[in-house]
């Protein structure tokens, strides 16, 4: 039986390798699109047919692809691709999205399109992907340096600030990148058991809290522990307070 299939990948190389690499060992799949963007999936995804296995990269041109399953139900069977390994490899799991590691190989592909071939592996439904997209978004953060992309893991973030129109993380070894996201949208992507957003400017790891001072009009001064240093002012605005101090002492 024929197999229609979109490859959303961002990179024009991996792009045709998949497409050769299909083309070589899999005679009965045809490749039907190929997009490099949210915007671009998005678009073809509701002006075309259906296909019957989607080959998705995790990091787009101009987001994550989790940014396509939030504006649309997903019509087919999902195979995630990515760099990085094991990166997020148990949410994949958890909710019948099969994945491949990149530099993708035959025997993983073969698997993966067996799977598929046998109907194990399903559209996924909103509620796994929000559980999915939970998992991955909570676990690590990808951050592009040029052509490189590193990932941090959320329990390696000491704080993130807003300065001049910009985002930053800085890291528990004290790194610091600079960030795409606004803060509003970092904060909605963090655990907030481990972080809280201690002024419209800064979010926090509990992890790196050493103590806690009052200051004039109401607010509170966060001091770090031994070894960290502040790139950015750690006040607690007067308005968040209260929930700062339930949030320290839950």
């Amino acid at each position: 039986m024929r197999m229609k299939a979109l490859i959303i990948e961002d990179e024009p190389l991996a792009r045709e390798h998949m497409i050769r690499i299909l083309a070589q060992h899999f005679p009965h799949v045809e490749v039907i699109g190929a997009t490099g963007s949210v915007t671009e999936s998005i678009g073809w995804l509701k002006a075309n047919p259906a296909p019957d296995v989607i080959f998705m990269d995790v990091e787009l041109s101009d987001g994550s692809s989790f940014d396509i399953f939030t504006n649309m139900d997903v019509p087919a069977p999902v195979i995630m691709t990515t760099a990085y390994d094991q990166y997020a490899v148990h949410a994949f799991e958890v909710n019948a999205v099969d994945y491949l590691l990149k530099p993708i190989e035959l025997p993983a592909l073969q698997r993966a399109i067996a799977r598929v071939d046998a109907g194990e592996v399903v559209k996924p439904s909103n509620d796994k992907v929000r559980n999915m997209l939970d998992q991955v978004r909570k676990e690590k953060f990808l951050i592009k340096l040029n052509d490189r992309i590193v990932p941090v893991r959320a329990a390696d973030i000491a704080y993130l600030f807003s300065e001049d129109k910009n985002s930053y993380l800085v890291t528990t070894s004290g790194s610091s990148y600079v960030l795409d996201d606004s803060l509003d949208t970092l904060a909605e992507n963090l655990d907030p058991d481990t972080f809280f957003r201690i002024s419209r400017s800064c979010i926090i790891s509990e992890g790196v809290i050493d103590s806690v001072s009052k200051l004039m009009g109401g607010r509170l001064r966060i001091s770090l522990k031994r070894g960290y240093t502040a790139a950015t002012d750690l006040t607690v605005s007067r308005a968040r307070v209260d929930g700062f101090l339930e949030w320290l002492e839950r």
